[in-house]
């Protein structure tokens, strides 16, 4: 295996990883309950965050978050940029359903998005 091979393998083995463990991100349509305005949120690994980093939440309209992902990545040398795709979808997701947002999508993908994100089914 040549050098620049086993660079490739290690740069993209956390994208690798994270679809194998979490599975390929996937859309989720969430609606708000008193507006009614309709949006995406997302389950699975951040494939988005993987490359994109802390521009992800600031264009999801997260501003004060993307800002603390980029200190917290600088503080940590870009460590923090490996860890956060296994886990941006979610605690996205949650703080929607948090907020007034409820899942309104299929019946299938909403039990996928349940499943991912934890939410009990009675």
């Amino acid at each position: 295996m040549a050098i620049w091979q086993l660079i490739i393998l290690v740069i993209f083995s956390p994208l690798i990883i994270g679809s194998l463990v979490l599975g390929w991100q996937k859309k989720i349509n969430v609606k708000h309950n008193e507006s009614g305005i309709q949006k995406n949120c997302f389950v699975g690994y951040s494939w988005t965050y993987f490359f994109f980093g802390f521009f992800v939440p600031i264009f999801r309209g997260e501003i004060s978050i993307g800002v603390f992902h980029l200190i917290f990545s600088l503080v940590t040398f870009g460590i923090f940029q490996l860890i956060m795709p296994f886990l941006y979808n979610k605690q996205y997701s949650t703080r929607l359903l948090n907020n007034s947002w409820s899942l309104n999508d299929t019946e299938e993908n909403n039990a996928i998005a349940r499943q991912k994100i934890g939410i009990a089914t009675d």
